[in-house]
């Protein structure tokens, strides 16, 4: 009776797994991806719209092949509804070339793990000094939590750099540089110990204060930038935390700004092998007049480089923090390029410079900030270098890799 019931278990077990696999749906696509730059590109990113693919089923995996090769990739669920929107990856492309990877989305999970390129974590502190980790934390307004936030909002990093978000009315980026390529800040948490200074961990480099930091979103009033204020909630959420990339949102509902009330999420995303952020706003209605800012901080005794059609930059040194005995001078570049659409003009208010950015009849915008330590065994180390690097790096972001899906 026993093996019976054995058997008619086995039975029924390989039966549901016959019918779970059967109901596996799958859908290969094939994308060509061209770079028509004269120059090599490395670590650049590959999006896929999954919308434009509609594939008639639940995307829950994916694989990406190169020829006998697969490539680290990831889907990203950007508005929480449990679809995948984008399948992104990053990959190398030489000079005037192009390159034909075979996709595979299907409706099964696939547990797989890449080895991670990014990194992502938001602490909350209890009374006792332990941290708790969060994903996404909504506060009216009128709420001080930023004491509360360790490292006071999101951390993120790739291996050459790492920022965090200000969670506050500045929002501002702040950023971490290092000694060497690695990841950092799941061990240092943004504060490294005497004895990981030692091991040759990096730090924070720049003391922000009221500025724009590295690329923050800002308003304007005509003579300054402003802080984001007031609203009725403020969120901050990591939305993705890699392998391939990460992104991290500010969501503010009902701000109060020239006249109108304004919904608008910022997206901050950082891909594996880059400095630079793509930084995004999304607003929920159509813009009308109204007129935002960013640009990087004026550090102290900082010159300045722009080319007066959206970019901008800095090289200067300053202490990092307010303790000038333990804690050296630090030396950063700092950089960030708006698409000239978006530009209005360029403006300077006490610490920052600026680029007035807006809008009209859109609901969407973007631009690009990136920084450099002097301390990186891998960076630049002259203003000169940081500068030509600049430009060069405008250029590359507008020769994007192009796309082109074939469906059959």
């Amino acid at each position: 009776m026993k093996n019976k019931t054995l058997i008619l278990s086995l039975m029924l077990t390989g039966c549901l797994a016959t019918a779970l696999q059967a109901q596996t749906v799958e859908k290969t696509i094939t994308v060509e991806v061209d770079n028509s730059w004269k120059h090599d590109k490395t670590d650049a990113p590959v999006v896929i719209d999954l919308k434009e693919i509609n594939p008639g089923f639940r995307i829950r995996s994916a694989v990406v092949m190169d020829g006998n090769t697969e490539i680290p990739s990831q889907l990203d669920d950007l508005n929480a509804d449990r679809q995948a929107d984008e399948l992104a990856f990053v990959a190398d492309f030489p000079a005037k070339s192009k390159r034909e990877f075979i996709i595979t989305l299907s409706s099964a999970k696939n547990n797989k793990q890449y080895p991670p390129r990014v990194y992502a974590e938001m602490l909350v502190s209890d009374k006792k000094g332990k941290h708790a980790p969060v994903q996404s934390i909504t506060i009216p307004g009128t709420t001080k939590i930023y004491n509360q936030m360790h490292h006071h909002g999101p951390a993120f990093e790739s291996e050459l750099v790492a920022y965090r978000l200000y969670f506050d009315q500045k929002q501002t980026v702040d950023i971490y540089g290092k000694f060497n390529k690695g990841f950092e800040i799941q061990e240092s948490q943004f504060y490294p110990t005497d004895e990981q200074l030692a091991r040759g961990f990096g730090d924070d480099v720049l003391r922000v204060s009221g500025s724009c930091g590295v690329g923050t979103l800002k308003g304007w009033n005509g003579k300054k930038a402003t802080h984001i204020e007031p609203v009725a909630t403020r969120t901050e959420r990591i939305v993705s935390y890699g392998p391939v990339r990460t992104i991290i949102e500010i969501e503010d509902n009902d701000w109060q700004y020239q006249g109108s009330e304004l919904n608008m999420t910022t997206r901050y995303t950082l891909y594996a092998g880059h400095r630079d952020l793509l930084v995004e706003a999304f607003f929920e209605e159509p813009l009308r007049d109204e007129v935002f800012c960013t640009g990087v901080q004026d550090i102290a005794g900082s010159v300045a480089s722009s080319d007066h059609k959206g970019l901008i930059g800095c090289w200067g040194t300053d202490w990092p923090v307010n303790d000038t005995v333990k804690y050296a001078k630090e030396t950063v570049g700092l950089a960030t390029y708006i698409p000239q659409k978006y530009v209005k003009a360029e403006v300077k208010d006490k610490p920052n410079y600026l680029y007035t950015i807006g809008a009209p009849g859109k609901k969407y915008m973007h631009y690009y900030t990136m920084f450099t330590s002097m301390k990186e065994t891998f960076g630049y180390k002259t203003p000169e270098a940081w500068f030509a690097y600049m430009r060069k790096w405008k250029k590359e972001l507008e020769q994007p890799v192009e796309i082109r899906i074939n469906k059959k």
